[in-house]
């Protein structure tokens, strides 16, 4: 095994009592030590027994096999981004036999660390669920991605089976889910720069990542970023022209149909209603069928808080409302449709209203672009029943 750290780097603590997560971050930071059980239960104060126990208690492994996990994902880093030897990448990870290490490479992974370095990325993470969308518009389902039942209800239908690493869609326990995302032995994670601070640096430390500028670029652009990464250039392509072809038919059968009618899009959030536009919304509603948006605002974007007086000045002939889940909100919608108000509203007295969901119209990548426009398209052509009535979403 390789020697101990010189001094300045990142010894031990001299005394216990850290706790679990400490220690767990101590071994992410020096994977390339000798790490004994011993000593590590001596960090927390515990005996090596009972702190391997608790230690397998929080992440699901020991802390050799932790710290194995750890090793052989920075290892794969090693061989996909640098031109180290095998033995010197053997020695980066904590290994003194580069024959012991190929072994523990290839029982992990299936193959030996000198096929993997030449390979392209097989087995991809996503961070996101709008990088779950972009992934599987490239033909790939990531080995990991946000799967939950009400945020992400069609990845949840159509490939909870599929998907072996679920995480949490609300991202809450941001610990949890990067472990959940090393121990997944992805070749590459594809997230948001937007993605807390912590959780970008975890894993660029056991993993080759791709972060993007999620406010910045239209979901073409990123699609045809993440292509490049991972050798699917001409996957994009083909998606693109596809759906720019899809679309543009979308909108001649929209303008057929008569359904280039002034349109309001409404976000009710409490008692607050708010003239609402996201890059889907303006992508889809305003840009592939042509609507004429019945709001004028100075920025392309804008989530601006509106009353029930404003918007029958406006008078938009379709009116369409993204609902907030919470009990609060789904109270004011019911009393709302009771109120003289909303139902003098032209809008609403031709039955021109429709509740949208959150899954797809909150997510920007090009599966929910989509999904978006075939949504739209059903709508505003007339072949759509009414979901006025159905169910909350937010």
């Amino acid at each position: 095994m390789v020697q101990r750290q010189q001094a300045g780097e990142d010894e031990p603590p001299k005394s216990g009592r850290l706790s679990i997560q400490d220690i767990r971050d101590y071994i992410v930071r020096n994977y390339d030590q000798p790490l004994p059980i011993r000593e590590l239960a001596e960090m927390a104060g515990l005996s090596p027994n009972y702190f391997g126990e608790l230690f397998k208690k929080n992440y699901g492994l020991s802390p050799l096999d932790y710290l194995t996990e750890v090793r052989l994902s920075k290892a794969k880093q090693y061989l996909q981004e640098s031109g180290y030897l095998l033995r010197e990448i053997a020695h980066k990870v904590g290994y003194s036999d580069e024959f012991y290490f190929s072994r523990k490479f290839k029982k992990a992974f299936g193959i030996p660390p000198s096929a993997f370095s030449g390979r392209q990325k097989r087995r991809l993470a996503a961070a996101s669920a709008a990088m779950t969308g972009q992934l599987l518009a490239l033909g790939v389902i990531p080995v990991a991605a946000p799967m939950d039942a009400k945020w992400t209800s069609f990845y949840y239908n159509q490939y909870y089976s599929r998907i072996e690493v679920h995480l949490r869609a609300d991202q809450l326990d941001h610990a949890a889910e990067c472990d959940k995302l090393i121990r997944a032995r992805a070749d590459a994670v594809i997230g948001h720069e937007k993605l807390p601070a912590e959780w970008r640096e975890a894993l660029q430390q056991n993993a080759v990542s791709l972060f993007i500028p999620g406010e910045q670029d239209r979901w073409d652009v990123q699609l045809r970023e993440i292509a490049g990464f991972i050798g699917r250039e001409a996957e994009a392509e083909r998606w693109i022209a596809d759906y720019t072809g899809r679309a543009r038919r979308a909108g001649a059968q929209t303008e057929a149909a008569g359904g280039r009618v002034r349109t309001l899009v409404l976000r009710l959030c409490g008692n607050e209603l708010y003239a609402y536009c996201n890059r889907g919304i303006r992508d889809v509603l305003y840009g592939a069928l042509g609507l004429p948006s019945a709001y004028a605002s100075r920025e392309g974007l804008y989530n601006e808080r509106i009353s029930l007086q404003e918007v029958e000045q406006l008078n938009p002939q379709r009116l369409l409302l993204l609902i907030c889940p919470d009990a609060a909100t789904r109270l004011e919608w019911l009393a709302l449709q009771h109120r003289e108000s909303w139902r003098s509203l032209t809008a609403v007295q031709a039955g021109a209203v429709e509740a949208l969901p959150s899954d797809p119209w909150f997510e920007y990548s090009a599966t929910a672009m989509d999904r978006m426009l075939e949504e739209a398209r059903l709508i505003f052509t007339g072949n759509c029943p009414s979901r006025q009535q159905g169910a909350v979403h937010g």
